[in-house]
């Protein structure tokens, strides 16, 4: 498939690392890397940091010679236009050999094989969320093949890492991750991500069924939303970036995000770099947990399946949900202890914080010269020491028109892109961002009252309408504070 017009390129060290004595040079040190990774409050993406990682060459084929003959669980969908999201427990899974899936792939499957059922012209294939410790438990000296440790982790290589296979179309379901930040390498083909900043989570519907612990789903498909259903998701502000082989896209905390394969094959490793106010959120997750459990198996003791996400593996009764609250809680006083360190950093929401970025970045503004190019996201002192550059590329706002209408691997408005000289990165206007700030504040209720067509007398309040309230991240957030402050 031919590349996309305008997109990045990483053809190696040569094209952007520098060299000293003979020897490459990566860009960014490992604690300039880190340094980035933990302050910068919009993706990005990093260009020529991983050419030296043997990982770099695990294609399918090669991983299919290295995982000779081992089953691995593959989720099947649909290449459909529906609406509605293709959740995983509306998938349906086949075990199953890379080869075998190769082979299927290439059009050539037997009709005896694993794929048997499985039009390739209709359906696509995934493998993921696919922990190395579980799939080369008995060859761990490949974690040493991928070298986080280069973006400032020390120690962090496969054995912390997932590993995602997948066929053209194959996508991972709009949502955010309630712990940490994302680094994801890309290894073979390319995958097209959808992304949206956290203050746009009302426009994007969040709900819980399927349960996840750690994920929070959009009820939206975002590349054919249905907008009658759901009109409030036209105010959310879609960032596109096309990631390519070689290179590593950095999600910030709690950015959604809809990941779909755009090549015939496509290999991807990802790692999960764990943050300071994940302590809260396992606080927050506990009591998600426990809600979700409690209604949705008092509605139907004897159909988990029809909202436990298939990933979810460990008991879910209300004893067992209790103590891994209670575990939450003490872990959580564990780290910080009983002092001022937990109203101080504990108990500010990630809200406040973004308020005041917000009005930070106003008043900036305000002062600036017209026409000056600002940062799209992030604090003064960030645009006062810009790392963006023809190595760490920010993904900015796109236009609004449909992604196969657009090209390049930064889908965007105009002119307002970070070519590879840094150039101007992005407008930012600020009357039209505050106005988000404030939606975004009615969106939460208004979405409520538009997810149903019928007149107010005559609509049914389900038990998911009642959890769509009741474990909206807001609302955990809160009521996880009030249980941290009860504690003390």
């Amino acid at each position: 498939m031919a590349a996309d017009a305008g997109a990045i390129t990483d053809a190696g060290p040569a094209s952007g690392a520098g060299e000293v004595e003979g020897k490459c040079v990566k860009p960014f040190t490992p604690e300039k890397a880190k340094e980035i990774i933990m302050s910068l409050q919009q993706p990005a993406v990093f260009c020529n940091m991983v050419f030296d990682w043997p990982a770099r060459h695990w294609t399918a084929k090669h991983l299919s010679e290295v995982l000779h003959g081992k089953q691995i669980r593959f989720r099947m969908g649909m290449t459909s236009t529906d609406p509605v999201p293709q959740f995983e427990t509306t998938c349906s899974y086949v075990e199953a050999t890379l080869e075998e899936f190769l082979t299927w792939n290439c059009d050539q499957s037997s009709i005896s094989g694993p794929f048997r059922d499985y039009d390739h012209s209709k359906f696509w294939a995934y493998a993921d969320y696919k922990y190395f410790v579980n799939l080369f438990e008995d060859k761990t000296d490949v974690f040493q093949d991928v070298i986080w440790s280069d973006f400032g982790f020390p120690g962090r290589n496969g054995r912390e890492s997932t590993l995602w296979i997948g066929s053209m179309g194959a996508h991972t379901p709009c949502h955010l991750d309630s712990y940490g930040c994302n680094l994801v390498f890309q290894v073979q083909g390319r995958k097209r991500w959808h992304l949206f900043p956290p203050e746009d989570t009302p426009f994007l519907y969040p709900t819980r069924i399927p349960y996840e612990e750690s994920s929070v789903f959009s009820k939206i498909n975002v590349v054919n939303p249905d907008v009658k259903r759901f009109p409030q998701f036209q105010k959310a502000r879609r960032h596109t970036v096309t990631l390519s082989p070689g290179q590593v896209l950095f999600v910030p905390r709690h950015w959604w995000h809809y990941v779909e394969s755009i090549d015939s094959v496509t290999v991807s490793i990802n790692s999960w770099i764990e943050l300071e106010e994940d302590h809260q959120a396992r606080v927050e997750e506990a009591i998600t947990r426990i809600l979700v459990c409690a209604l949705k198996t008092a509605e139907n003791p004897h159909n988990t399946r029809a909202w436990l996400n298939p990933t979810e593996v460990e008991e879910t009764s209300h004893e067992v949900n209790c103590r891994y609250l209670n575990g939450a809680v003490s872990a959580f006083f564990d780290h910080y202890g009983t002092s001022q360190v937990v109203e101080t950093q504990a108990l500010r929401t990630n809200r406040e914080r973004r308020i005041k970025e917000e009005l930070n970045m106003h008043n900036h503004m305000e002062a600036e010269p017209t026409g000056r190019p600002s940062l799209t996201s992030g604090t003064v002192k960030q645009e006062a020491a810009s790392p963006f550059g023809p190595d760490l590329v920010p993904v900015i706002p796109s236009s609004q028109e449909p992604p196969s209408e657009r090209g390049g691997i930064f889908e965007r408005d105009g002119e307002d892109f970070v070519g590879k000289n840094g150039g101007r990165l992005g407008k930012l206007h600020c009357t039209k961002r505050q106005r988000m700030v404030s939606e975004s504040e009615n969106a939460a209720v208004e979405q409520t009252a538009s997810n149903s067509a019928l007149a107010p007398s005559q609509t049914f309040i389900s038990t998911d309408d009642l959890l769509d309230c009741l474990v909206n991240p807001q609302v955990t957030r809160i009521v996880a504070q009030l249980l941290i402050q009860r504690s003390l």
